[in-house]
């Protein structure tokens, strides 16, 4: 019987194509399931024979510390450098957006206030 290993909803590109990789390097059988049409199944890796989920699962969760630490190393060497995009280059990058999520975050905020005043 099939098992879910890993879930492909909001995983970059490169990621995704890193862990086929992995797991094809590896021989573990597996299938992949898109999102459809609307978008609203779940996107994700399939193990084929369930009994591979213990070695499949240690493969991927020692490929993602990996690249957290990979991600991690980068972002501090862009601060060193002053490269790491900072709230007031996104203000002027897109502001439109940065305004929409102000906007929104205030809103939230005062209706928790007005909703919950003991709080």
């Amino acid at each position: 019987m099939s098992k879910l290993l890993f879930k492909l909803r909001n995983v970059p590109d490169d990621e995704a194509i890193e862990v086929r990789t992995l797991l094809d390097e590896h021989g573990v059988e597996f299938f992949e399931t898109n999102a459809g049409n609307w978008g609203i199944s779940m996107p994700g890796l399939w193990l084929a024979q369930a009994e591979d989920f213990e070695r499949a699962r240690a493969l991927i969760d020692e490929y993602q510390d990996a690249r957290a630490e990979r991600e991690r190393e980068r972002y501090l060497a862009l601060r060193a450098r002053g490269e790491a995009p900072t709230f007031w280059q996104l203000l002027r990058k897109k502001p439109a957006l940065v305004g929409i999520q102000v906007i929104a975050l205030v809103l939230l905020i005062t209706l928790a206030v007005r909703l919950f005043p003991g709080l």
